[in-house]
């Protein structure tokens, strides 16, 4: 339990966005205002700074500060956690399902070291599109499900985990498309790639186009391919444009791969969701929910 005044500096350091992080907090602005500035009374030093169009950036010593938040949150979770552990033990199977993006790129160190905590679970991971593991989940054959997408299917529980955002790429070769910047509707000129029918990727997108008057249909869809993996690698051999989750493209911005193109007024944000049967939830998924959370 972070004292709050670094509470409200973290999740601004997160936000880079004070009004953000005022709605997270469920504080007006002005409270978060007067919090940073008695952090930076505090330490003498100014912990952000204004840049281009309205936004912020943190200054060295913010980013000091950050660092070091990040470990204060992370050690009282833990710390947290493993009080509440002491009353009990925990053993057997569990049984998870994982969509593709979340398999991919967000799941394999959370497996690590719940393995690490809880030696005497044995897990075991399915993957496949938001559909499929929806249907895994009816079917019986998973306990626990990690998706993506907008789906609601009557039958189960949805439990918000983690945020993502979607963000246009281009390979840093395309000799289509220069500029950084494009409008909505430009987005009709350019070859795209997309994740398959039934992806809970493909569904966010559609859903995020519509208040642009824009359909999938409208599109010059050059080809629909099964993984964000497939389309990276044909996003640098070609002059098309994507859509994938910013977790997935951490390496190929890194290493100058690609490039993000910004698109003006579109933000596809979501979120990946915790799926169960309505009811009472197995033990062992609880466990690993609250673990997952916890060091989210």
């Amino acid at each position: 339990m972070l004292d709050f005044r670094l509470k409200v500096f973290y999740t601004v350091a997160r936000r880079l966005n004070f009004t953000k992080a005022a709605a997270e907090l469920y504080i007006s602005q002005p409270a978060v205002t007067k919090h940073i500035r008695e952090l930076e009374n505090h330490f003498k030093t100014s912990l952000f700074e204004r840049s281009g169009n309205k936004k912020i950036i943190l200054t060295p010593a913010g980013q000091t500060l950050l660092s070091y938040a990040e470990k204060l949150d992370e050690t009282w979770k833990e710390l947290e956690f493993d009080m509440n552990l002491l009353v009990n033990q925990h053993a057997g199977i569990l049984r998870l399902g994982a969509s593709t993006t979340v398999s991919q790129y967000v799941i394999a160190p959370l497996l690590a070291r719940f393995r690490q905590k809880f030696k005497d679970v044995k897990l075991s991971l399915v993957t496949g599109n938001t559909e499929q593991m929806e249907q895994a989940l009816l079917n019986k054959e998973v306990d626990l499900g990690i998706i993506e997408g907008l789906s609601r299917n009557p039958q189960i529980n949805y439990t918000a985990y983690l945020n993502d955002e979607l963000v246009l790429v281009s390979g840093m070769n395309n000799k289509l498309l220069k500029k950084d910047t494009i409008k909505p509707e430009e987005l009709k000129k350019y070859p795209l790639l997309m994740r398959e029918h039934g992806s809970g990727t493909l569904d966010v997108i559609a859903h995020a186009l519509k208040p642009h008057n824009i359909k999938l249909s409208d599109l010059n869809i050059e080809m629909h391919l099964g993984s964000t993996e497939s389309i990276k690698s044909y996003l640098m051999h070609s002059d098309c444009l994507s859509f994938v989750s910013v977790h997935s493209i951490y390496n190929e911005l890194k290493n100058n791969d690609c490039r993000i193109v910004d698109v003006k007024g579109l933000e596809i944000l979501r979120p990946f969701y915790f799926i169960q049967p309505h009811g009472h939830l197995l033990p062992l998924a609880e466990l690993f929910m609250r673990f997952a959370r916890d060091l989210s």
